[in-house]
């Protein structure tokens, strides 16, 4: 993922770690960071940043407010989608709600298709608990 790095985009990155919604807080602070593989916030890949970045999994995970689901929002993260998934990654998208209404599930969740992509690439499969 080196190889596609913007490094205009670093100083934008910092501040949104420092700035994280209070979804992107509780996933972080209450599982992500709990788990035995290298989670990243806010990492720059090409010329986007995503919430959450799990390299050995080759997963993205990105929270989404109500503006990703206005037709501008839809029209701009199939892009992004489509973009990640040509350089071999899959996006996991949840709404704010559903790591507010369903943590626990939204955890499960997470677990389930890292362990699927880390057993497929051969890597240990990462354990944490929601």
């Amino acid at each position: 993922m080196n190889d596609i790095y913007n490094p205009r985009l670093k100083p934008f990155s910092q501040k949104l770690r420092c700035d994280m919604t209070k979804e992107e807080r509780h996933l972080w602070y209450d599982f992500l960071r709990t788990l035995s593989v290298t989670v990243n916030r806010q990492k720059v890949i090409g010329d986007y940043i995503v919430d959450f970045y799990i390299a050995s999994a080759k997963t993205i995970i990105e929270l989404d407010g109500s503006q990703h689901f206005e037709e501008k929002g839809v029209i701009s993260d199939n892009k992004r989608d489509e973009y990640f998934a040509s350089l071999g990654l899959q996006v996991l998208r949840y709404p704010n709600n559903e790591i507010n209404h369903n943590f626990s599930g939204v955890c499960e969740d997470i677990l389930r298709c890292i362990n699927t992509s880390s057993t497929a690439s051969g890597s240990p499969s990462p354990q944490g608990e929601c």
